[in-house]
């Protein structure tokens, strides 16, 4: 859901001026459809659905390209349960909890028509509408934008024209198209979660009922960043930590409370492992299946793919150590 909360403030889902502007497109099904789809599916599959966007460049398999997709070749069918129940082993998840029946049939018969019948544009994310006048002055710099030219070419192999594209890109597009292509993908970056904004700066502050740190500038969300110290740690307990700061703090945040900058956007929001009310109830037994399978409808995926069964056990025991002291002690009804 965190794709939504950002679509959300980039754009509205379909403007009334983008609705005038476009060709009829035949019933009000499909535009109900059409506004479905930019407010949850374009983030992985493109304005135009062909899948064209920086989040399908990290994703792996990639997200369904619908404008290479031979209607004949995928079903209707089979489209509407995936749409209503995910599809494992990828990162197209179910929206049967956010969307009615009628919403999933409506957006897959949008997609159907719209990319892989009539192969039409969709929607234009740089319009005037959304704040993009003379989107052609950036001009230059499309080729970097669309992958034709590899953003590390070397300056010397540019001309001149692509040199002044280079620089425009770096100086303006970059923020939000990152690196777009390049040749060398380089060192992956470390996963790590750091809750900005700065700059005194904090998202519903006296809603959080918290004060901005005046020593680091940070939002309020920046001391969940920070992990328990512990120096007596067992063996188990310390594969744990190692395994839980790598990979659940980015949602359950270093501190385990969800309270981070990404926690605090999802929805729903990851769980509080420090809640005592909620954790007193939980066994060893439920939390190891929680983080094997999932939990379906929400954002907590399952792990089993990733991490062995004496991992989880690892990352259960820092839990109980760091977070809740506890759940060795709870006991299933």
């Amino acid at each position: 859901m965190l794709a939504q909360n950002k679509t959300s403030a980039l754009v509205d889902p379909i403007s009334e001026i983008q609705q005038k502007s476009r060709p009829a497109a035949g019933n009000t099904n499909h535009e109900s459809g059409r506004a479905i789809y930019n407010f949850y599916c374009y983030f992985c599959h493109g304005y135009s659905g062909n899948a064209q966007t920086l989040a399908a460049t990290y994703l792996n398999p990639k997200p369904r390209n619908f404008t290479a997709t031979v209607p004949d070749t995928l079903s209707r069918e089979k489209m509407i349960d995936a749409v209503t129940n995910g599809r494992s082993g990828t990162a197209m998840k179910s929206f049967n909890h956010a969307l009615t029946e009628e919403d999933i049939e409506a957006v897959v018969d949008f997609v159907r028509r719209e990319f892989m019948v009539n192969k039409a544009e969709n929607t234009r994310y740089h319009t005037v509408e959304n704040g993009w006048p003379n989107h052609e002055r950036y001009k230059p710099a499309f080729p970097f934008a669309l992958g034709e030219i590899a953003l590390d070419t070397p300056w010397e192999s540019l001309n001149k024209q692509q040199q002044l594209g280079k620089r425009v890109f770096l100086e303006s597009c970059v923020t939000c198209h990152d690196r777009a292509k390049v040749n060398d993908e380089g060192v992956v970056w470390e996963l790590k979660a750091v809750s900005y904004p700065r700059n005194q700066y904090s998202h519903k502050e006296s809603e959080l009922s918290e004060t901005i740190d005046a020593t680091s500038q940070a939002s309020p969300y920046a001391k969940h960043d920070q992990a328990p110290v512990f120096e007596d740690l067992s063996p188990s307990e310390k594969q744990g930590e190692t395994l839980f700061q790598r990979n659940c703090a980015f949602c359950h945040a270093a501190d385990g409370t969800g309270k981070n900058w990404i926690g605090s956007f999802l929805d729903s929001h990851p769980r509080n492992l420090t809640d005592a009310d909620f954790m007193k109830t939980m066994t060893r037994a439920q939390l190891k299946n929680v983080i094997r399978e999932g939990l379906p409808g929400t954002t907590m995926s399952a792990w089993k793919h990733v991490l062995k069964d004496d991992e989880i056990d690892s990352i259960i025991d820092y839990i109980n150590r760091a977070f809740y002291p506890g759940v060795d002690n709870n006991t299933s009804n």
